[in-house]
């Protein structure tokens, strides 16, 4: 069996592959360097002439063979790589004819826990008073959830001063937690909105609220800053969404206050890649969160390698069902009382309707857009 073909398509944020065989076998991935996919697609095709005749079975020297060739630390070349390597697990599970969890070492859990993401969930309307976040927290665990992750800011926050920010966000949080009660989970995403004087600020006045993790308290530019926010924070610190190599994440590890790290599977390498980045997690006793809010291929892989790995902890979520997503595949992640359940069908158990993808074509989204008062960028 030889490697003979890739496909590829832009769908809404993200980029879609099918890697065909030479006997007819093909898997499907995702790539999910969302911002600029459109070049990850010509990458995808510059790769194709690097792998073809290549064996499918050879997962790591494939994976190798790409990102060694020029050596450039780039997130647009490992979230196509991502999407080749779950396409190429994909056919090594129809091949052997077990699911990609049974190849990953089988279950060490039966079922995995998922924790919605507030902002995008359900028909609340703009979040951005105390009120409508605890509307929509309210909804979530009357929907059977157990776990929440927000971005507790008011929609004008780059033109608030310090105090009154601090303060409102605070008053956000707060509402939440009375509305969910103690026995639910809340996740506080800053999404790189603070300075590192800021967060840490905000972060000991939402000490009380028990959040379960504080994420991306600052931009992921310097590992060293970091590691300053952590050492004054006393909130588990969850980081990684935006790296995309192994190297990046050990040394996040190595950072006071990480309790959670948080790889993308479609920008961080695809399973050959994360599951390295969770064993070297584990060495340290922390655990795995991983970031997705885009297509439904990569939600089932997330479901595959969180049903193998021990050190992982829950996957975040858009729901699928009911949306352009559940269309433009065969089916979606199954999803039952707040948790996913893993497939048993061979391969990622998922297919591409092809028709349906062509009518939902890419569209990057509008950026970082808020503005301090003084019309500066608010992130930096």
């Amino acid at each position: 069996m030889k490697i003979e073909n890739i496909e590829t398509w832009l769908v809404s944020k993200w980029l879609t592959v099918r890697v065909t065989c030479d006997d007819g076998t093909y898997g499907v991935g995702e790539g999910n360097f969302w911002s600029y996919a459109d070049a990850t697609e010509v990458i995808a095709h510059r790769i194709k002439s690097d792998i073809q005749g290549l064996d499918p079975r050879d997962i790591d020297r494939i994976w190798n063979t790409a990102y060694r060739k020029y050596s450039f630390r780039s997130p647009a070349i490992t979230a196509v790589l991502s999407a080749i390597d779950m396409a190429l697990w994909d056919i090594k599970g129809k091949r052997l004819g077990v699911p990609v969890w049974d190849l990953l070492g089988g279950k060490v859990r039966d079922r995995v826990r998922g924790i919605v993401l507030l902002g995008s969930y359900g028909e609340v309307g703009t979040l951005s008073s105390p009120e409508s976040y605890a509307q929509a927290a309210r909804r979530a665990k009357s929907d059977g959830y157990t776990a929440l992750k927000m971005t507790p800011f008011p929609s004008n926050w780059g033109e608030m001063a310090h105090g009154e920010l601090i303060r409102q966000n605070t008053a956000i949080v707060q509402a939440v937690r009375e509305e969910v009660g103690w026995d639910f989970d809340i996740g506080i995403e800053i999404h790189r909105n603070m300075n590192p004087g800021s967060s840490v600020v905000f972060a000991q006045q939402i000490e009380e609220f028990l959040p379960y993790f504080y994420e991306d308290p600052i931009a992921p530019d310097s590992v060293m800053s970091m590691g300053a926010v952590g050492k004054k924070t006393n909130l588990p610190l969850a980081v990684g969404e935006r790296n995309n190599t192994l190297w990046e994440f050990r040394e996040y590890c190595t950072l006071p206050g990480v309790s959670f790290l948080k790889p993308d599977i479609g920008l961080a390498g695809g399973f050959t890649h994360v599951k390295k980045i969770a064993a070297v997690a584990e060495s340290f006793h922390q655990r795995i969160l991983p970031h997705h809010f885009l297509g439904p291929i990569a939600n089932m892989a997330l479901a595959h390698i969180a049903t193998a790995t021990p050190n992982w902890d829950m996957n975040e979520f858009i729901p699928e069902s009911g949306t352009f997503k559940a269309d433009i595949v065969t089916n979606v992640t199954d999803m039952k009382d707040g948790y996913f359940i893993p497939s048993d069908a061979p391969g990622l158990g998922i297919d591409i309707n092809i028709d349906e993808m062509l009518k939902h074509p890419y569209e990057a989204g509008g950026g970082e857009t808020s503005r301090r008062s003084d019309g500066s960028l608010t992130l930096g």
